[in-house]
């Protein structure tokens, strides 16, 4: 199968599937990150881009993502951005890739990147003229739980990480920048915290949940 992951931020990918994207990829499937937005200056210094990029070759790398495409869009402006070049670059993406699977950022996130690119994703992912068969929206910690409660994240699909979560974690710490000491929720022990609570409601010892946005069958 060809799997699509559409990040709103690097490291967005790995904090919402990362444990399923490695068990994708060991099933044989082809998966493709796409990254919407990149860090940029003056607003981030050049020494921070290229850690940043760094960081990104070695965390994908870890993964073994098949294919990587950065759309180059700046973070946290897409709001900035008519919805409609989005949607397109995002539909561009989906036809060069042919996905069956898409997951996506859940739409209750607080970051308005992440909600502009759910919006633009469900654009480009119209069931017309489209293959994908199913659609599925992943949290991200400091983001889908600390939205508004009006369209909190309900868990209805699971995948069970046990033998995966250690590889998500690994290309985690390649994202130095963006971890923090617990109690932060992007520290490691909060990570594997919301793992081993997604597993046991389902009878796994660690899992990633997601909502699921289209399933045809």
């Amino acid at each position: 199968m060809k799997i699509l992951v559409i990040a709103p931020h690097p490291d967005d990918e790995t904090l919402g599937c990362g444990g399923t994207i490695v068990k994708h990829i060991v099933s044989g499937d082809c998966v493709t990150i796409c990254i919407v937005t990149t860090a940029y200056t003056p607003a981030w210094s050049e020494e921070f881009l290229n850690i940043r990029n760094n960081q990104v070759n070695k965390a994908t790398t870890i993964l073994n993502i098949n294919r990587v495409i950065d759309l180059g869009y700046h973070t946290v402006k897409l709001d900035t951005i008519p919805q409609k070049d989005i949607s397109e670059s995002l539909s561009n993406v989906v036809k060069q890739v042919n996905p069956d699977i898409v997951y996506i950022p859940h739409k209750g996130d607080l970051h308005r990147d992440h909600r502009v690119i759910f919006e633009s994703s469900l654009v480009a992912l119209r069931p017309v003229n489209c293959n994908v068969k199913r659609i599925l929206a992943y949290e991200t910690l400091s983001e889908t739980e600390w939205g508004q409660p009006i369209e909190p994240f309900m868990p209805t699909s699971y995948c069970d990480i046990s033998e995966t979560f250690s590889k998500k974690v690994e290309a985690l710490k390649a994202y130095k920048s963006e971890l923090r000491d617990y109690p932060h929720p992007r520290s490691v022990e909060a990570i594997e915290a919301l793992a081993k609570k997604r597993g046991s409601e389902v009878g796994f010892h660690y899992a990633e949940a997601f909502s699921i946005i289209r399933d045809v069958f």
